[in-house]
């Protein structure tokens, strides 16, 4: 029997199909590395049927998009984009590259300064009427997230939910969505 908390799944990922599934990145891509977590719920119990989107800028800080600022295409073979579905463990892997800085947008109030290194991740999940929007740092750029304009928004206590953490192949990002050590998700 189900429960008002699995009636948007897990039937949530039939139509959301992405031809690159997760590959960011070809797997050929020398800088290629893997960005893997687990999406759990408030209770801590895997959620397994999770759709989890990345967007994000190249190596050098590039988007995949003709509407970026500098006007310039992003390096061969980056897609900029990935989509998932979490396995029965509530597991996920994006291949994909650790992005550049990003300039801050024109007209906004912190013009000139650059965003530290991030990924824009979406989750989607039994439970959720909308999506929700989070981001993932990397902790080599610690020095960096000190002056990023969007962390910086975030209390000093919460920013470890957002610092991914070093593995041999790339790093981990679980994603906590209620409860102990949740997840900081941004309206947008």
């Amino acid at each position: 029997m189900s429960t008002p908390a699995q009636t948007v799944g897990p039937y949530l990922a039939l139509g959301l199909a992405w031809t690159d599934g997760p590959d960011v990145v070809a797997p050929s891509m020398p800088d290629a590395v893997w960005l893997r977590g687990t999406v759990r719920d408030g209770a801590g119990e895997p959620v397994p049927d999770a759709v989890v989107e990345t967007w994000q800028a190249d190596a050098d800080g590039r988007f995949n998009h003709p509407a970026d600022p500098r006007g310039a295409v992003a390096a061969p073979g980056f897609r900029g984009f990935g989509r998932c579905t979490t396995n029965a463990e509530g597991d996920y892997g994006v291949r994909t590259v650790v992005p550049g800085a990003v300039p801050v947008e024109v007209g906004s109030a912190e013009q000139g300064q650059a965003q530290a290194p991030h990924i824009d991740i979406s989750v989607l999940a039994r439970g959720l009427l909308h999506r929700v929007v989070t981001r993932v740092y990397f902790p080599e750029h610690s020095e960096q997230h000190q002056s990023d304009p969007v962390l910086r928004t975030v209390p000093a206590d919460r920013r470890a939910t957002l610092i991914a953490a070093r593995t041999e192949d790339g790093y981990r990002f679980d994603i906590r969505l209620q409860g102990d050590q949740e997840t900081v998700f941004f309206d947008v």
